[in-house]
């Protein structure tokens, strides 16, 4: 078995102080792509206990204190590749992508459309390139895995308080078309396979209100795997008990 994590730190030295070294040792994923790390590797590195033995790869945002992921990975992998060819994407370090042999993962934390929908535009671009980018791969034979924050909750089971947020970027109906269209792209949301029905299942929280511990909160942390991979999985969780982020990690489990 394989088994693969995701998770939004929200700043990795913040994450740090708040037991990221500790997370790492005692979950010990094969895989790991966390997004949001705010720094570069030289920022992040003195923070970080030690590699854990894993092979990092550090993609961080021109900005400073911005955007940016990482993917820790026990084996090897065969290549890997930073951003997705164009530049209004890639200087903001939002996707690596790592090649082994039964599959690629795509770690990518996917654009914000922002309160006022002033990035909207920029998100669902970053949408359509990635899919593109995706089914051009599918095509020439990968498997994938795309892990990260898509920023955007998919259907009414998927947030608290859909009624009140049909407005709000991350719940408007075109960003919500984009996920539809990943899926009948040939993408399966392996948590909502495993759990059709279920409600109150959360990856992200705002720090206000007390909204984590009363568990009002938005899915928008996936992992959508190609169908010609996803009956190899053979569990797909949040841990929502892992604390040092207004996200918490996803995982799946893998048969390779």
């Amino acid at each position: 078995m394989f088994r693969i994590l995701s998770w939004n730190v929200n700043g990795i030295r913040a994450a740090t102080r708040k037991g990221f070294n500790e997370f790492l040792k005692q979950y010990q994923p094969d895989l790991l792509g966390i997004q949001e790390t705010k720094a570069t590797w030289e920022q992040a590195e003195p923070h970080l206990s030690d590699d854990h033995g894993y092979h990092l790869e550090w993609n961080a945002a021109q900005r400073k204190g911005y955007s940016g992921v990482a993917t820790f990975a026990k084996p090897k992998p065969l290549s890997t590749e930073h951003g997705l060819g164009f530049e209004q994407f890639d200087n903001e370090g939002r996707v690596i992508l790592s090649e082994f042999p039964e599959f690629t993962f795509l770690n990518i934390y996917f654009p914000n459309g922002q309160r006022d929908k002033a990035r909207l535009d920029y998100k669902l671009d970053f949408y359509e390139t990635t899919l593109d980018l995706c089914s051009a791969m599918r095509k020439e034979g990968h498997r994938l895995i795309i892990g990260g924050d898509f920023n955007t909750a998919h259907t009414e089971i998927d947030l608290k308080n859909p009624k009140g947020n049909q407005d709000t970027s991350g719940f408007l109906p075109v960003e919500r078309e984009w996920i539809d269209r990943y899926l009948k792209a040939g993408f399966v949301d392996v948590f909502r396979q495993q759990h059709p029905d279920e409600p109150d299942h959360y990856t992200w929280w705002t720090y206000r209100f007390n909204a984590r511990a009363r568990n009002i909160g938005w899915r928008i942390d996936y992992f959508l795997v190609s169908e010609d991979l996803a009956g190899r999985v053979k569990q797909a969780e949040i841990h929502t008990d892992v604390p040092g982020s207004d996200h918490c990690p996803i995982s799946l489990t893998l048969d390779v």
